[in-house]
């Protein structure tokens, strides 16, 4: 029979859920933040673009503090070990509200988007929605809340893929993230049940300690391992969960194209590593030969099918973002190497590579926008010439995609160089990954520099005498970006630094 709980039952749970509450500051920011927005929206009249655009800007930069505050607690669960504080959730805490800042600044550059949409407060309170969202799935050590976080960053993205409800692409791209993103939740969902049952245990902490108590079916892990991967596999974009990438990140607004390409990618991966690294056994008898080499076999297909299959697809493609979209498939697959080396290395080569992947892919597509507001068109044979009509737009695109190939000065190759090294130093098994990774790279070099070739090397075949010229604002976004891809692929210490150290998960040793 049902037995009410007694009153000190009742006060330890009301003191468990208090001091969870006062280690969730910045989510709660967030959340009041997003509700904000939207009463500012319906309050204020007439035209408030600028005004929201601003709020967002500076609620979100306002959260930094409260992120940089958790640096001085002590690492843990929280809310009964649904929710984890460590160096690793602040990582991504930084990293996705940056990623929504730069979110709104490429929204407001946006001519095409801000014409044909009405309603914008909606728009930016669910960019930070999708920030919350991210967090969560960074932060959650429990099955229930993996999933509650990458639901809550689905349905926002869903939504915004299809802002433009005038725009038939916008419409079929949506429709296309709805379908595949349903089908995969269901996929992860049955592999987060047989998990349940194999362990009946939800923490992710707790399903390691069941699994290495008492084993389990190997086949049955297997299926499981398999299934959740597919979950996570399309929130990355990796081969072969990538279906819905190039119609979703061609049909998107361009702002939300860059947004998903970068930050809803990161919490896929954040929410990879935690699940992979600490829920699953490894390193030891008998799990090494059973667990160990099962999914990290299955991460080799997936990391080698996105190299392969994202560059050799983006060679033929004539829009420049459906080329940068079938770039970001591959770049998933060169950040899965950093994932499957499973040590301190590789993980923070991984980390380092997001930040890296943060700064060049989002200042490429704030470039194609600004190329897009002068020539309306995101064709590559229209970019023939922006070099001397552009030139500070022709010369920054041109950094972001020397960094994207992995070239040296730019924070890129040194990105790729962590990568591959930790891949040479975990042994001969792993060189020829790192050789998959070299000769893609050079694949890539061949698409990318098409442009470059079209903006430089190729004369204009349109009037540009009354094209638009991008604001001040814009035109220092666009070179403080530029800047910072270039000196931080020269003096790249503190970023690895700052890798290494949000590299520790609950604060333990998870290699």
């Amino acid at each position: 029979m049902f037995e009410l709980p007694s009153g000190a039952e009742i006060q330890s749970i009301i003191a468990t859920l208090k001091s969870g509450v006062a280690l969730f500051i910045p989510e709660i920011y967030l959340s009041v933040l997003f509700m904000l927005l939207i009463v500012v929206d319906l309050v204020v009249k007439g035209r408030k673009n600028n005004l929201l655009s601003i709020l967002t800007i500076l609620g979100l930069a306002g959260s930094l503090y409260f992120i940089y505050q958790q640096h001085a607690l002590e690492a843990g669960e929280i809310f009964f070990g649904m929710y984890a504080l460590d160096e690793f959730a602040i990582f991504f805490k930084y990293f996705s509200v940056i990623s929504g800042i730069l979110t709104v600044l490429v929204s407001v550059a946006d001519d095409h988007f801000n014409r044909h949409v009405k309603s914008i407060g909606e728009y930016y309170a669910l960019i930070v929605a999708m920030v919350i969202g991210m967090i969560m799935m960074a932060s959650s050590t429990d099955l229930l809340m993996m999933f509650l976080s990458m639901e809550l960053v689905g349905l926002t993205a869903y939504v915004l893929t299809g802002y433009q409800k005038d725009d038939a692409r916008s419409s079929e791209g949506a429709l296309k993230y709805l379908v595949y993103g349903a089908v995969s939740t269901g996929l992860m969902i049955y592999g987060f049940s047989l998990l349940y049952g194999l362990t009946a245990e939800t923490n992710i902490m707790k399903i390691c300690a069941e699994l290495s108590r008492h084993g389990y079916d190997p086949l049955v892990m297997m299926l499981a391992s398999l299934l959740i991967l597919a979950g996570f596999g399309y929130k990355i974009g990796a081969v072969p969960f990538h279906f819905w990438s190039p119609d979703v990140y061609e049909g998107a607004p361009t702002p939300i194209t860059a947004y998903l390409s970068v930050g809803s990618k990161a919490a896929g991966f954040a929410i990879l590593m935690r699940f992979f690294y600490v829920a699953i056994p490894h390193g030891g008898e008998p799990f090494q030969d059973i667990a160990g080499m099962d999914w990290i076999m299955l991460l080799i297909v997936l990391s080698v099918g996105s190299m392969i299959y994202g560059n050799v697809v983006a060679l033929w493609q004539k829009n420049v973002k459906r080329m940068l979209a079938y770039s970001s498939i591959a770049h998933a697959g060169y950040l899965l190497l950093g994932i499957l080396v499973m040590d301190e290395l590789g993980t923070q080569a991984t980390l380092f590579y997001l930040l890296g992947y943060l700064l060049m892919n989002i200042g490429a597509f704030y470039v194609v926008i600004l190329i897009a507001n002068r020539t309306g068109s995101e064709e590559l044979d229209d970019y023939r010439g922006l070099g001397k009509s552009m030139p500070l737009a022709g010369a920054a695109l041109t950094v972001f995609l020397i960094s994207l190939v992995g070239l040296p000065p730019t924070i890129g190759f040194i990105g790729k160089l962590m990568i591959f090294s930790a891949l040479l130093a975990k042994g001969s098994l792993y060189i020829w990954l790192a050789l998959v990774g070299v000769l893609t790279s050079v694949i890539s070099l061949y698409y990318y520099m098409l442009i470059p070739l079209n903006m430089y090397l190729r004369e204009s075949q349109q009037p540009d005498a009354d094209a638009p010229k991008s604001s001040m604002v814009h035109q220092v976004a666009i070179t403080v970006l530029m800047l910072l891809t270039i000196y931080f692929g020269l003096f790249f210490k503190p970023l690895t630094d700052f890798a290494r150290v949000s590299s520790a998960m609950l604060g333990l040793s998870i290699y």
